[in-house]
């Protein structure tokens, strides 16, 4: 029995192990700083160091709320003559589900090569009968890291990836997920608030190869050719790069990025995050930017939220930023699902990274960056009207919350890794 035993609490001990570690070694010192956003320095940095290159010639439109994100999404499926490549982290059942699916399986019945990709865990409120609408038209689709008993731990590791690429020449990405919760203009807590962003020129091969690494890692086939990267001319005035992270391919990536970005900041940041959950080099380093008077705006979910762990383990680490001078709100209507970095009215990220953990160094993520000034202002502005629905949180207001809700955000906050 005492063999029995033994073996059985060596098994778990082995599972949470392959499920909570890493073998990279994390940035654990501040990065220095050396140079501003405007500073051609810093475009070589993040596109040398960090890489892809930044590339001009892109023309960028957001799209706020799904009564303009899913009509321009679908308008670009209908619209596909070659290939449609998709990855999504959620994908449920639901009136919005269904219509992407049936315009997905009809034009692979019209000979469009169309290429799914969904995560496992995201898309596990996704019905059967949708999968066989979409693979009955001809869609091809896979799951990303199927679990096996051999593998439980890739569960952990999630694609969170939101990318649509059309006739590799018109590209979608930002926060939406495929759920009837985007639908409607935020209108009511059932309706949630996220930014799109629709993007033509040459940065959409950039997006189209973000695609292809998992869409390769999961099916061992390599998509190539002119149906996949036609041709792409210039089309607009942004520079811009698509950024990417992976476990299995340097989860350190996307928390650098953002750490040289903050790092090189000398006016403002301004930081829509629909899960704000700092690590402490984090903390530190915004709080050095704040100490030599930048000005650092923070929006996020009030109590509307679909995790309230997240937003008490959130709430549990704003002390020292909210003592340096940072200004955090939160969104009063309806869940704030928004991603989107503005430095300096000149950089903006935007994509499917979340500012924490699980962002950082457990899933796969992709941002487009994006370096224009007239883009940056556009951006600031939809912020700016974000902040007129939001409700700031002072520091003696942080100080003076009940000792249960302190408790309560201290016991989130542990979970942090993981969240």
């Amino acid at each position: 029995m005492i063999v029995l035993i033994t073996a059985i609490v060596t098994i778990i001990a082995t599972v949470i192990v392959l499920n909570f570690a890493t073998a990279e070694k994390k940035i654990e010192q501040t990065i220095e700083r050396r140079y501003g956003v405007s500073d051609p320095e810093f475009s070589r940095t993040m596109g040398v160091l960090l890489g892809p290159a930044i590339i001009g010639g892109n023309r960028v439109e957001v799209l706020i709320n799904g009564d303009r994100i899913f009509p321009a999404m679908l308008e670009a499926i209908r619209g596909a003559s070659t290939s449609i490549t998709f990855e999504s982290f959620i994908y449920w059942s639901g009136t919005t589900g269904e219509e992407f699916a049936e315009a997905l399986a009809e034009r692979a019945r019209t000979g469009v090569k169309v290429h799914v990709l969904l995560d496992w865990i995201g898309s596990n409120k996704l019905e059967e009968e949708l999968l066989d609408t979409m693979k009955a038209g001809g869609v091809e689709i896979r799951r990303f890291h199927r679990p096996h008993w051999y593998n439980l731990a890739r569960l952990n590791k999630r694609t969170h990836r939101k990318i649509l690429v059309t006739d590799g020449i018109l590209g979608f990405t930002g926060g939406v997920g495929i759920s009837d919760q985007w639908k409607g203009d935020a209108q009511d807590p059932e309706h949630w608030r996220d930014t799109h962003f629709k993007v033509e020129g040459p940065v959409v091969a950039q997006m189209q190869s973000v695609f292809l690494d998992n869409w390769t890692k999961t099916t061992g086939v390599v998509l190539h050719g002119a149906d996949y990267f036609p041709e792409l001319a210039s089309v607009g005035t942004i520079p811009a790069q698509m950024f990417s992270s992976s476990p299995s391919s340097g989860s350190e990536s996307m928390h650098l990025m953002y750490l040289l970005a903050i790092t090189a900041a000398e006016e403002s940041i301004l930081l829509s995050s629909a899960y704000f959950v700092p690590d402490g080099l984090i903390v530190e380093t915004l709080v050095a930017a704040l100490k030599r008077g930048v000005r650092v705006q923070i929006i996020t979910p009030g109590r509307n939220i679909d995790s309230d762990t997240v937003r008490s383990a959130s709430r549990a680490l704003w002390g020292d930023l909210l003592a340096a001078g940072a200004e955090i709100y939160e969104y009063q209507p309806t869940m704030y699902h928004c991603k989107v970095m503005i430095v300096d009215e000149l950089m903006v990220s935007v994509g499917s990274t979340n500012f924490d953990n699980r962002s950082f160094r457990l899933n796969d993520e992709a941002n487009l960056n994006l370096y224009d000034t007239a883009f940056a202002r556009q951006q600031s502005a939809i912020f700016r009207d974000d902040l007129t629905h939001s409700h700031q949180i002072t520091f003696k207001q942080w100080q003076q919350r009940p000792w249960i809700e302190k408790f309560r955000e201290h016991s989130a906050a542990l979970l942090r890794s993981q969240l």
